[in-house]
């Protein structure tokens, strides 16, 4: 009985390797010849080499959008391509800085940055919860970033009730064709929402973070 279940798990996971390895190479961003997959138990582990920090959270996401996976360790490591002008953690973080001036839902937010040999720190507040990532990705793609620590934190400026909060999820899970609405269950205290619930694939579970998010 034991290596029954041991062989469909591996039979499992042999399924999920094929998978990412395909989703991998169909992202013309990624050159997947240069990542290695792994997978025990529904956990990735991606080794191997990424020309930039972008294509690092790229090929993570991709990873992420495989029914059956549980978690996904990203062991890349970024390498620049010999012909790539390397910017100095200066250079880096004026850059960052830029970006985050330039675009519209950054510009007005007290983020610092912080560069220490490619490695970037990000701190300060924001006013909502997804312009915390869109400060990552903003800052993920500037060349010579090799990896990011977001201590962002989140100050709403408006003291909006939790009622409200979950409406405006609720609605928006509604409006798409992705998550069914009785699927998921949606509780908001003090402005912390928590999602529970059975979604078929992990893609569908992100779709729904992702609409918390944008709230």
């Amino acid at each position: 009985m034991y290596q029954k279940v041991e062989g469909t798990m591996k039979s499992k996971d042999e399924q999920i390797k094929k998978a990412v390895v395909e989703m991998l190479y169909w992202d013309n961003r990624i050159d997947a010849s240069e990542i290695q997959v792994e997978v025990t138990d529904g956990t990735v582990t991606l080794t191997g080499v990424v020309p930039s920090y972008g294509v690092k959270e790229a090929s993570l996401f991709a990873a992420w959008k495989i029914p059956g996976v549980k978690q996904v360790k990203n062991s890349s490591f970024v390498k620049f391509p010999t012909t790539a002008k390397i910017l100095s953690d200066s250079q880096i973080e004026e850059s960052i800085k830029k970006q985050l001036e330039w675009n519209d839902s950054t510009s007005r937010e007290n983020i610092q940055v912080t560069v220490n040999k490619g490695e970037v720190s990000l701190e300060g507040y924001v006013d909502a919860y997804w312009k915390m990532f869109r400060a990552q990705k903003l800052a993920s793609d500037v060349i010579g970033v090799v990896d990011i620590d977001n201590k962002l934190t989140v100050v709403p400026t408006e003291d909006i009730e939790d009622q409200v909060i979950a409406t405006h999820i609720i609605n928006a899970i509604g409006r798409s064709n992705l998550v069914k609405t009785e699927d998921v269950d949606i509780k908001v205290k003090h402005g912390i929402v928590t999602l529970s619930g059975t979604l078929p694939t992990r893609l569908l579970c992100e779709a729904a973070l992702e609409f918390a998010y944008n709230t």
